[in-house]
Protein backbone atom coordinates (compact mmCIF):
# COMPACT_ATOMS: atom_id res chain seq x y z
CA UNK A 1 0.00 0.00 0.00
CA UNK A 2 2.81 2.40 0.93
CA UNK A 3 4.63 1.49 -2.26
CA UNK A 4 1.56 2.24 -4.35
CA UNK A 5 1.11 5.61 -2.64
CA UNK A 6 4.75 6.46 -3.22
CA UNK A 7 4.41 5.52 -6.91
CA UNK A 8 1.29 7.66 -7.20
CA UNK A 9 3.11 10.66 -5.70
CA UNK A 10 5.96 10.24 -8.17
CA UNK A 11 3.50 10.07 -11.04
CA UNK A 12 1.72 13.16 -9.75
CA UNK A 13 5.02 15.04 -9.44
CA UNK A 14 6.00 14.03 -12.95
CA UNK A 15 2.64 15.21 -14.27
CA UNK A 16 3.09 18.56 -12.51
CA UNK A 17 6.53 18.96 -14.09
CA UNK A 18 5.16 18.10 -17.54
CA UNK A 19 2.38 20.67 -17.16
CA UNK A 20 4.91 23.27 -16.01
CA UNK A 21 7.12 22.56 -19.03
CA UNK A 22 4.17 22.80 -21.41
CA UNK A 23 3.10 26.09 -19.83
CA UNK A 24 6.62 27.46 -20.25
CA UNK A 25 6.67 26.27 -23.87
CA UNK A 26 3.36 28.01 -24.57
CA UNK A 27 4.60 31.21 -22.91
CA UNK A 28 7.77 31.25 -25.00
CA UNK A 29 5.78 30.51 -28.15
CA UNK A 30 3.42 33.42 -27.52
CA UNK A 31 6.37 35.71 -26.87
CA UNK A 32 7.90 34.62 -30.15
CA UNK A 33 4.65 35.25 -32.04
CA UNK A 34 4.27 38.70 -30.47
CA UNK A 35 7.87 39.63 -31.23
CA UNK A 36 7.59 38.47 -34.83
CA UNK A 37 4.40 40.48 -35.29
CA UNK A 38 6.08 43.57 -33.80
CA UNK A 39 9.11 43.19 -36.05
CA UNK A 40 6.91 42.78 -39.11
CA UNK A 41 4.96 45.91 -38.16
CA UNK A 42 8.14 47.96 -37.68
CA UNK A 43 9.62 46.76 -40.97
CA UNK A 44 6.41 47.40 -42.92
CA UNK A 45 5.69 50.81 -41.38
CA UNK A 46 9.24 52.11 -41.74
CA UNK A 47 9.25 51.27 -45.47
CA UNK A 48 6.11 53.28 -46.25
CA UNK A 49 6.55 56.69 -47.92
CA UNK A 50 6.69 59.78 -45.64
CA UNK A 51 3.49 61.61 -44.76
CA UNK A 52 2.70 65.09 -43.46
CA UNK A 53 1.40 65.58 -39.93
CA UNK A 54 -1.89 66.91 -41.35
CA UNK A 55 -2.48 63.48 -42.91
CA UNK A 56 -2.68 61.72 -39.55
CA UNK A 57 -6.23 60.60 -38.82
CA UNK A 58 -7.78 58.20 -36.33
CA UNK A 59 -5.63 56.16 -33.98
CA UNK A 60 -2.11 57.61 -33.75
CA UNK A 61 -0.78 54.19 -32.71
CA UNK A 62 -1.47 52.90 -36.22
CA UNK A 63 1.17 55.35 -37.55
CA UNK A 64 4.00 54.41 -35.22
CA UNK A 65 7.32 53.91 -37.05
CA UNK A 66 5.93 55.73 -40.10
CA UNK A 67 8.19 58.42 -41.60
CA UNK A 68 6.80 61.91 -41.16
CA UNK A 69 7.82 65.40 -42.36
CA UNK A 70 7.22 68.65 -40.45
CA UNK A 71 8.26 72.27 -40.99
CA UNK A 72 8.96 74.53 -38.06
CA UNK A 73 11.68 75.67 -35.68
CA UNK A 74 13.64 74.11 -32.84
CA UNK A 75 13.39 75.68 -29.39
CA UNK A 76 16.76 74.93 -27.81
CA UNK A 77 15.69 76.66 -24.60
CA UNK A 78 13.58 73.55 -24.00
CA UNK A 79 15.78 70.46 -24.04
CA UNK A 80 15.85 67.32 -21.92
CA UNK A 81 18.57 64.72 -21.59
CA UNK A 82 17.75 61.10 -20.86
CA UNK A 83 20.67 59.35 -19.23
CA UNK A 84 21.94 55.77 -19.18
CA UNK A 85 22.35 55.68 -22.97
CA UNK A 86 25.31 53.92 -24.60
CA UNK A 87 26.84 53.99 -28.07
CA UNK A 88 29.88 51.92 -29.07
CA UNK A 89 30.47 51.21 -25.40
CA UNK A 90 30.55 54.90 -24.43
CA UNK A 91 28.21 56.45 -21.88
CA UNK A 92 26.01 59.35 -22.95
CA UNK A 93 22.53 60.82 -23.19
CA UNK A 94 19.52 60.90 -25.48
CA UNK A 95 18.86 64.53 -26.47
CA UNK A 96 15.24 65.65 -26.86
CA UNK A 97 14.49 69.15 -28.14
CA UNK A 98 11.13 70.90 -28.44
CA UNK A 99 10.00 71.62 -32.00
CA UNK A 100 7.44 74.32 -32.82
CA UNK A 101 5.14 74.08 -35.84
CA UNK A 102 1.71 75.55 -36.74
CA UNK A 103 1.17 76.80 -33.17
CA UNK A 104 1.79 73.28 -31.95
CA UNK A 105 4.70 71.64 -30.17
CA UNK A 106 6.31 68.23 -30.28
CA UNK A 107 9.38 66.62 -28.73
CA UNK A 108 12.05 65.47 -31.17
CA UNK A 109 14.59 62.82 -30.22
CA UNK A 110 17.80 64.07 -31.81
CA UNK A 111 19.86 61.03 -31.01
CA UNK A 112 22.78 60.18 -28.77
CA UNK A 113 25.34 62.66 -27.42
CA UNK A 114 28.50 61.71 -25.57
CA UNK A 115 28.77 62.53 -21.87
CA UNK A 116 31.37 64.99 -20.61
CA UNK A 117 34.73 63.78 -19.36
CA UNK A 118 33.36 63.78 -15.79
CA UNK A 119 30.18 64.64 -13.90
CA UNK A 120 31.07 68.36 -13.80
CA UNK A 121 31.48 68.67 -17.59
CA UNK A 122 28.22 69.00 -19.56
CA UNK A 123 27.84 67.06 -22.82
CA UNK A 124 28.34 68.79 -26.16
CA UNK A 125 24.78 69.07 -27.48
CA UNK A 126 23.74 69.00 -31.11
CA UNK A 127 23.39 72.64 -32.29
CA UNK A 128 20.21 74.33 -33.48
CA UNK A 129 19.28 77.79 -34.74
CA UNK A 130 16.08 79.80 -34.99
CA UNK A 131 15.58 79.46 -38.73
CA UNK A 132 12.58 77.60 -40.11
CA UNK A 133 13.51 74.13 -41.33
CA UNK A 134 11.95 70.89 -42.50
CA UNK A 135 12.66 67.74 -40.53
CA UNK A 136 12.17 64.10 -41.44
CA UNK A 137 11.70 61.53 -38.75
CA UNK A 138 9.76 58.53 -37.45
CA UNK A 139 6.60 58.89 -35.43
CA UNK A 140 6.88 57.22 -32.03
CA UNK A 141 4.47 56.70 -29.16
CA UNK A 142 4.93 58.10 -25.68
CA UNK A 143 5.27 54.59 -24.27
CA UNK A 144 8.25 53.81 -26.51
CA UNK A 145 10.55 56.67 -25.53
CA UNK A 146 14.21 55.61 -25.32
CA UNK A 147 15.00 53.26 -22.47
CA UNK A 148 17.35 55.54 -20.60
CA UNK A 149 15.99 54.87 -17.14
CA UNK A 150 15.99 58.36 -15.71
CA UNK A 151 16.06 61.99 -16.72
CA UNK A 152 19.52 63.46 -16.42
CA UNK A 153 18.30 65.70 -13.62
CA UNK A 154 15.62 63.65 -11.88
CA UNK A 155 14.49 60.22 -10.79
CA UNK A 156 11.28 59.88 -12.80
CA UNK A 157 10.14 56.55 -14.23
CA UNK A 158 10.07 55.73 -17.93
CA UNK A 159 6.29 55.60 -18.12
CA UNK A 160 4.36 58.38 -19.91
CA UNK A 161 7.54 60.34 -20.49
CA UNK A 162 5.96 62.89 -22.83
CA UNK A 163 3.68 63.95 -19.98
CA UNK A 164 6.66 64.09 -17.64
CA UNK A 165 8.68 66.13 -20.10
CA UNK A 166 5.78 68.55 -20.48
CA UNK A 167 5.32 68.88 -16.72
CA UNK A 168 9.04 69.51 -16.24
CA UNK A 169 9.16 72.23 -18.87
CA UNK A 170 5.65 73.63 -18.38
CA UNK A 171 4.59 73.02 -22.00
CA UNK A 172 1.80 71.19 -23.78
CA UNK A 173 2.77 69.02 -26.74
CA UNK A 174 1.49 66.24 -28.94
CA UNK A 175 1.13 62.93 -27.10
CA UNK A 176 3.70 61.32 -29.38
CA UNK A 177 7.23 62.28 -30.41
CA UNK A 178 9.58 61.99 -33.39
CA UNK A 179 12.91 60.26 -33.92
CA UNK A 180 14.90 62.72 -36.03
CA UNK A 181 16.38 61.21 -39.20
CA UNK A 182 17.46 64.32 -41.10
CA UNK A 183 16.88 68.08 -41.37
CA UNK A 184 16.88 70.45 -44.34
CA UNK A 185 19.78 72.19 -42.60
CA UNK A 186 22.39 69.43 -42.49
CA UNK A 187 24.16 71.08 -39.53
CA UNK A 188 21.22 69.90 -37.39
CA UNK A 189 21.41 66.29 -38.50
CA UNK A 190 22.12 64.02 -35.54
CA UNK A 191 25.66 62.70 -35.29
CA UNK A 192 24.27 59.45 -33.87
CA UNK A 193 20.62 59.19 -34.97
CA UNK A 194 18.13 56.90 -33.31
CA UNK A 195 18.20 53.57 -35.10
CA UNK A 196 15.42 51.09 -35.68
CA UNK A 197 15.46 48.30 -33.11
CA UNK A 198 17.10 45.04 -34.08
CA UNK A 199 14.45 43.11 -35.99
CA UNK A 200 15.33 39.68 -34.68
CA UNK A 201 12.70 37.18 -33.59
CA UNK A 202 15.03 36.06 -30.82
CA UNK A 203 15.32 32.58 -29.31
CA UNK A 204 11.71 32.23 -28.14
CA UNK A 205 10.68 29.48 -30.58
CA UNK A 206 13.83 27.51 -29.79
CA UNK A 207 13.09 27.87 -26.08
CA UNK A 208 9.51 26.66 -26.67
CA UNK A 209 10.83 23.49 -28.34
CA UNK A 210 13.35 23.10 -25.53
CA UNK A 211 10.59 23.08 -22.91
CA UNK A 212 8.63 20.50 -24.91
CA UNK A 213 11.79 18.38 -25.00
CA UNK A 214 12.10 18.71 -21.21
CA UNK A 215 8.47 17.55 -20.84
CA UNK A 216 9.32 14.50 -22.95
CA UNK A 217 12.33 13.77 -20.76
CA UNK A 218 10.16 13.86 -17.65
CA UNK A 219 7.71 11.38 -19.19
CA UNK A 220 10.55 9.13 -20.35
CA UNK A 221 12.23 9.29 -16.95
CA UNK A 222 9.02 8.40 -15.15
CA UNK A 223 8.53 5.37 -17.37
CA UNK A 224 12.10 4.19 -16.69
CA UNK A 225 11.59 4.55 -12.95
CA UNK A 226 8.34 2.55 -13.13
CA UNK A 227 10.03 -0.28 -15.09
CA UNK A 228 12.90 -0.53 -12.62
CA UNK A 229 10.68 -0.23 -9.54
Amino acid sequence: MVKEQYSFLKTLSALALVLLCLWAAQWQYERGVDRHARNTLIADQSELPPIQLSELTGDIASYEWRKISIEGTFDDSNQILLRNRYHDGMYGFEQLTLFLFENRKIWVDRGWVKAGSDATVPPQLQPTNEQRISINGRLRLDSSLPQGKFFAVSNDSQRNLVSQLNARKGVQTEDFYIDLISASDSSMNPDVPVELPELSDGPHMAYALQWIFFAGLVIYGRRLIRKTA
